[in-house]
């Protein structure tokens, strides 16, 4: 299993396929499949059966995941980066390539 260099709550941007462009925090990971859930991206519709949560069923959207490789980090300049690890005080902390500022 390869080292995830995008973590839950991070703010990413898609960098291919249909949403290209669109930004939003990580809701989960999937470790399994390598792939993430952003809110408000990737959205599907789904079509739910009558159950007690949702007594009236129908159309539901929700998100859909998406790949890791196409997501992005984005720093706290707004600025799309690559994510590099580096020991400070004893500790492995995360940082930005662009702007070489801990994340």
């Amino acid at each position: 299993m390869t080292k995830l260099k995008i973590k839950s709550g991070d703010t990413v941007r898609l960098i291919a396929g249909d949403h290209k462009g669109q930004e939003g925090k990580v809701k989960t990971i999937l470790r399994d499949k390598n792939k993430a859930i952003v809110e408000g991206v990737n959205m599907v519709s789904k079509h739910e059966k009558p159950s007690a949560s949702n007594p009236q069923g129908g159309i539901v959207k929700k998100e859909a995941p998406i790949h890791l490789s196409n997501l992005s980090l984005i720093d706290k300049k707004g600025d799309s980066t690559r994510v590099g690890y580096r020991m400070e005080d004893g500790k492995k902390v995360r940082f930005s390539k662009k702007s070489n500022e801990v994340i």
